[in-house]
């Protein structure tokens, strides 16, 4: 028996390796001296993180379609299942990691179900917590509208509620259900060769949905097996509750109404996706808004009051009668004098999480110095007291930093004036393994306190955690198998911390969503290049840059390679179509490596990690200045 395994992948190379290197550890055996055959697959999406070439040099045995665009989740799918061989064929993705046990008993359980047509396994997080998408129903109007509504949170086991992700079937129990996730999908090959491969109008979110009522329509049975485990690092991430996700979602669910649904039917479905994701949407709106407005509001209202009590204290030491400024002082001079102080401390990084002090002071005195330059151009009707705008300024910045330590001293996150100090790590494993990961993480994390052991019992491992105040556990894979993790994940959920798995031999650990590693830190948040204020200086430097480029361009272009495509690449820039120097998911008209010729792919993606890890304005300036002559599309 063959099972051909396909993976889609999209710069997530790490995860790629574990993937693949723990379906390639798998027990294979069916019984009776027969072992199942593996036929594994890649198709890569124009990664730019080297996953091709990691590919073809650890795994040969793989076979790799490489793509030159990011061509969707279906239809690279389609590509490699078109080409595929097994007896099964099982959709995976890059960011799991399946049991010793599992392709065999899925198989074997395919095998012994004459009308199994499709199955998924059990899933669960990079922290061990269920994930409810392993098992779903279908998506009636009602299912889906109390999915988005979020009243499904509410009745998490409400046969009616709860439908969308059934339940009602007990999360350990084997039965039939309607929705499989595009995670761990395996299918009979006869039934693919009956109803085809993955609907390609669905770019991303709902292929699952459709290929999986698909079968069901073919009179075959789909089928929740949890007696197997897989690890699905992102699975209900965070950001599907955003709103990019929730319009995707109803695209995707608009497509399959239209597939599916005919007449008054499929427009009263329409009507009520829409009323729940325009519900959904309101309130997300709403509530982003208030985050976003409440602390600069804070900020301007604590600002303005001082100001306010200021003016007549000042009236009254200076001699002059109440009233002798004119009311637009207070009405239109004043707001202007704090909302320059606090765009100047915003764009320095001062309303930025984790907070940081010396932002706002840099920014406001920056904005002081601002202020008090305009203030001697301005005309001497104007000028209504230099003191007063400096004490003002200065008020200013004290109840900015008043409103910060209440929200410290609230807990409110992202507002502690001081790093918490970061919990001990748990390593999970033989005494030589975990001894090089304890000097591989004070490598990386100078200080870092860790505590070893190789007793996995669960009873022993939870009284560590407590004892030594744990906030990680990293396990050996070299020691402990995968499918041993797994159950240990699961079993350990409720302690909160968070797990990662140190492959043998390697030099990085790999987490939920988060690589560490000497080079990098962590993938997900690489530093800078991912902040707030660096996407903001980043966007101010290309819209200063190309305006200048373009006021410049009558004399620049005579130095240009192509005149034509000078202005044309310019003019994306200003406009954000484009960025100077492009990073991962980011189209630039230059790579970190352009001003460097004669680089090989491995230190292309080294200098691009390094761009992304420590970026500043200058690196772009750095690039710009060498490279602009030779601007191309």
């Amino acid at each position: 028996m063959t099972l051909s395994v396909v993976i889609v992948n999209y710069n997530v190379k790490y995860f790629l390796r574990q993937c693949l290197a723990s379906v390639f550890s798998s027990d294979l055996d069916l019984g009776g001296g027969e072992e199942l055959r593996l036929d594994v697959w890649v198709v890569d999406n124009d990664s730019v993180d080297g996953s091709v070439a990691m590919v073809r040099e650890e795994f040969p045995q793989v076979k790799v379609v490489a793509n030159h665009e990011n061509v969707g989740f279906a239809r690279a799918n389609n590509q490699a299942l078109a080409q595929a061989a097994g007896d099964c064929l099982l959709l995976l993705n890059p960011d799991t990691v399946v049991g010793r046990d599992t392709l065999a008993q899925c198989a074997l359980f395919m095998r012994s179900h004459a009308d199994c047509g499709g199955l998924t396994v059990k899933m669960v997080d990079g922290h061990g917590r269920f994930l409810r998408e392993s098992k779903r129903g279908f998506p009636t109007p009602q299912a889906a509208f109390y999915k988005i509504s979020g009243l499904v949170r509410l009745f998490p086991h409400d046969r009616r509620i709860a439908a969308y992700y059934m339940g009602h079937l007990p999360d350990d129990e084997v039965g039939e259900i309607d929705i499989m996730c595009g995670a761990f999908l395996m299918v009979r090959r006869s039934v693919y060769e009956e109803i085809g491969g993955l609907d390609e109008s669905y770019f991303m979110y709902g292929e699952d949905i459709d290929y999986s009522w698909r079968i069901k329509l073919a009179g075959w049975k789909n089928y929740y097996v949890p007696t197997t485990r897989i690890i699905h690092y992102k699975g209900e991430s965070t950001r599907k509750g955003s709103m990019n996700y929730v319009y995707t979602f109803y695209n995707a669910m608009s497509i399959f109404v239209s597939r599916y649904f005919d007449g008054s039917g499929a427009r009263f479905y329409r009507g009520l996706l829409k009323g729940a994701i325009w519900m959904r949407a309101g309130l997300a709106w709403a509530s982003r808004i208030a985050r976003r407005v409440a602390v600069p509001l804070a900020d301007f209202l604590l600002a303005y009051a001082g100001f306010a009590l200021m003016l007549p204290m000042w009236e009254s030491l200076k001699g002059v009668p109440h009233g002798y400024y004119p009311p637009h002082y207070l009405a239109v001079a004043v707001p202007v004098y704090i909302l320059v102080l606090m765009a100047s401390s915003w764009l320095h990084g001062g309303y930025d999480k984790p907070i940081r002090l010396h932002r706002i002071v840099r920014g406001m005195g920056i904005g002081v110095l601002l202020l008090l330059a305009f203030y001697s151009l301005l005309d001497e009707s104007r000028r209504y007291s230099r003191m007063l705008l400096l004490l003002g300024s200065g008020w200013t910045l004290a109840a900015t930093l008043l409103v910060r330590l209440l929200l410290s001293v609230a807990g409110v996150k992202g507002y502690a004036l001081r790093d918490r100090k970061r919990g001990s790590t748990l390593l999970v494993g033989q005494a030589d393994e975990t001894g090089r990961i304890a000097r591989m993480m004070a490598a990386m994390r100078p200080g870092a306190s860790t505590t070893a052991t190789a007793d996995t019992s669960p009873g022993h491992l939870r009284d560590l955690i407590r004892i030594n105040h744990a906030e990680e556990v990293i396990f050996s894979s070299r020691d402990i198998p995968l499918s041993n993790i797994i159950t240990l994940m699961a079993e350990l959920r409720t302690t909160g911390v968070d797990y990662r798995i140190a492959p043998q031999g390697a030099d990085y650990i790999i987490g939920s969503e988060c690589i560490l590693s000497p080079d990098e830190m962590c993938l997900y948040d690489l530093n800078t290049i991912s902040s707030d204020t660096s996407r903001r200086q980043k966007r101010l430097f290309d819209i200063g840059t190309a305006a200048a480029m373009l006021l410049l361009s009558p004399v620049l272009v005579w130095f240009a390679t192509s005149r034509k495509v000078y202005l044309r690449q310019t003019l994306r820039v200003l406009a954000g179509r484009l960025t100077w120097v492009g990073y991962t998911g980011h189209r630039g008209v230059f790579e970190p490596a352009s001003a460097t010729p004669g680089v090989d792919d491995s230190q292309r993606e080294r200098m691009m990690l390094n761009y992304m890890r420590h970026y500043t304005p200058a690196a772009d300036w750095r690039i710009l200045t060498r490279c602009w002559r030779g601007i191309q599309e």
